[in-house]
């Protein structure tokens, strides 16, 4: 094992953990503003699109997120090239990138997850405090803002940190539709050196830190956030 080789591959593995990051954000705040009212749908309905949002979360928790990235990179990658007006639109350099459908399978596996989990902390809230918060006049939308998402939220909080580390460690999947990831930068890395070791140690140490940080910042967020009193 030589890890001095490493350095001349600096520039790579630098690009392949922004597009980690770059894959990790998006998909999360876009899957979490997805799962707020996929969750909430769940429990104040109507109920058609209550079955809707269940069928949802259980058809993504159902399917493995390979899967479902194929799905979107070969099945609708294939189709939008035989468009004419797709192609000469101004978003055919996104959707013919694989970062295109790595962001939107990740951002709708989160949204499946968290909203099944949303669901069941809308629906811890105690009904008392929302009566209360109806009686003083309070707006639906303003019950919802400052009492019913608050404490949801809060409820939410641990397990919401949890799926982001899982969320992580399922980039790697991406490299398959060729997002030039952390993994998919190891990956390039070997076959170039023939030297396994040094590139897959290094990625699974900036992992780990990764993972670190993520942790060391939501028990962060969790003590910035008021307890329930």
């Amino acid at each position: 094992m030589d890890f001095t080789i490493l350095v001349k591959f600096l520039p790579l593995i630098l690009t392949g953990l922004w597009y980690t990051l770059l894959l990790l954000v998006l998909s999360s705040l876009f899957g979490m503003i997805l799962a707020i009212p996929i969750g909430l749908v769940q429990v104040t309905g109507p109920r058609p699109f209550a079955w809707l949002a269940a069928a949802f979360c259980t058809v993504i928790r159902g399917t493995p997120l390979l899967i479902q990235l194929y799905i979107l990179y070969y099945g609708f990658g294939s189709l939008f090239p035989q468009i004419p007006w797709i192609r000469q639109s101004f978003m055919w350099p996104v959707l013919r990138e694989g970062l295109f459908y790595a962001v939107l399978a990740f951002t709708l596996s989160f949204a499946g997850y968290e909203g099944a989990v949303m669901k069941g902390a809308f629906a811890s809230v105690p009904k008392g405090e929302l009566e209360a918060a109806r009686a003083f006049g309070m707006s639906p939308f303003t019950v919802l803002r400052r009492i019913w998402f608050p404490r949801a939220f809060r409820i939410v909080l641990p397990t919401l940190g949890g799926e982001t580390i899982l969320q992580l460690k399922a980039t790697p999947i991406a490299a398959l539709v060729t997002v030039t990831e952390l993994y998919g930068a190891a990956g390039q890395i070997f076959r170039t050196t023939y030297d396994f070791f040094p590139p897959m140690l290094l990625v699974a140490v900036i992992y780990f830190a990764l993972t670190f940080i993520i942790t060391r910042l939501f028990n962060l967020i969790e003590r910035q956030v008021p307890q329930r009193r």
